[in-house]
């Protein structure tokens, strides 16, 4: 029995992605119940971890196709999903946090920041949410996210900076990522989709996307740095610590270029972060403890998108196939806040005869849109995961990201389509 085209089994699973969507828009009320709940408040902070969500209703999902198609059937469905993004996710966020890569990245931003004939403070902000975004068109856009998140936080993310800026520069960050990642054609988990199948190499994208969304991103930064400028208090942190030694930092360096390199190839990417995590223990007192909570939860978060968003394509194709060039646009610009954007790419894919024009327009759509929600682009957990605390709850609302991103999405779509 094929549960993917069961008519019981799609409702449910659409049922239960429209619960999902509407637990993320819930997690800071779980927070609350937890508060006035102390007794049952560890189970409130659970579900009102964003991470959580959607591989809670993941669960739910393969608990509801055992019951009605059989137990080897929601065995044979979970094993038949492709888990190659949320483990590269977890990896990837795990070396790039790491200590001598941080401390790598920290002292060439410190350097561009003293050269520049403005305050360090101004410079360091601008460079995270500028530099480090367009930066992951080489090492991807997770490991971008990250290490941005990672160096934005000890300065903006803070009790004395207003929730509202707050929330404009996240929704700077998130967009930024998205369409940062989009120079080259291996980067952005939406571009990745369809590049083999439309013959769209670097070149191509570089050409079509990659200055424009290099232009887009550098005026967001400008405009987020601008909010944040009454209170950028102090410039990047530098940690008080045991000085890493060059060749430790390149040997991390090698190692996350390798994990790049095999980004498709779980087995191989695996065992050199098997490899990593022994040579971390080796040289111990150069790290700082590993983030390993924080990218579980991403690739938990991410592996339960994938298991609840392979039953949707039963409605979502066909609304992708149905529109025109312009209406694609628009489509996938609203429809990537719902679902991942790399998901709407590749139903895109699966179209046959889909004419060039409206390819363009279902990947600009995809990731002009990939910084409104947590769920719209695959990097956004992890950004969720390191930022959090910055704001009131210890969680982030989707209302106020919704919001902070809706004026950096509009000026990346009027890139796409007018430039």
């Amino acid at each position: 029995m094929n549960l993917e085209t069961d008519p019981l089994l799609q409702k449910i699973a659409a049922l239960l992605f429209a619960l999902a969507l509407l637990h993320t828009f819930s997690t800071k009320q779980f927070e609350r119940l937890a508060a006035r709940s102390p007794r049952h408040a560890g189970l409130f902070h659970l579900l009102g971890e964003v991470e959580v969500v959607f591989g809670f209703w993941a669960v739910v999902l393969i608990a509801s196709m055992a019951l009605i198609g059989g137990g080897s059937g929601a065995v044979e469905y979970a094993e038949s999903r492709n888990y190659t993004e949320p483990l590269f996710v977890f990896v990837v966020m795990v070396i790039a946090a790491s200590r001598p890569l941080l401390r790598a990245v920290e002292a060439s931003l410190r350097t561009l920041a003293h050269v520049v004939p403005a305050p360090t403070p101004l410079v360091s902000a601008w460079l995270s949410l500028a530099v480090v975004p367009l930066f992951g068109s080489l090492i991807t856009e997770p490991a971008a996210m990250t290490i941005a998140a990672l160096m934005l936080s000890p300065q903006v993310f803070q009790p004395y900076v207003p929730e509202r800026s707050k929330y404009f520069a996240l929704g700077v960050l998130f967009v930024n990522v998205s369409i940062g990642g989009t120079l080259t054609s291996y980067a952005a988990p939406p571009v990745l989709m369809v590049a083999g199948t439309w013959g769209w190499d670097s070149g191509f994208m570089l050409a079509n996307f990659g200055w424009k969304a290099a232009i887009v991103v550098m005026i967001n930064a400008t405009v987020a740095t601008i909010v944040l400028r009454p209170n950028l208090r102090q410039a990047i942190e530098v940690r008080e610590h045991e000085p890493v030694p060059l060749a430790v930092t390149l040997v991390h360096i090698a190692f996350l270029a390798g994990v790049v390199a095999f980004a498709h190839h779980p087995i191989i990417f695996m065992a050199l972060f098997l490899l990593f995590l022994g040579f971390t223990q080796a040289y111990e007192r150069f790290q700082n403890p590993l983030i390993l909570r924080e990218a579980l939860l991403v690739g938990f978060f991410l592996a339960g998108l994938v298991v609840l968003g392979g039953m949707q394509r039963w409605w979502l194709q066909p609304i992708v196939a149905a529109l025109e060039p312009l209406a694609l646009f628009a489509g996938a610009l609203g429809l990537t806040a719902i679902t991942d954007n790399a998901a709407l790419t590749y139903l895109g894919s699966l179209i046959e005869g889909i004419a060039d024009s409206s390819k363009y327009m279902l990947v600009a759509g995809a990731v002009a849109g990939g910084g409104l929600t947590v769920i719209a682009n695959a990097p956004n957990p992890a950004g969720v995961a390191l930022l959090k605390r910055g704001f009131a709850d210890e969680t982030i609302g989707a209302g106020g990201l919704l919001l902070g991103a809706a004026g950096p999405t509009l000026l990346a779509a009027a890139a796409f389509l007018l430039l």
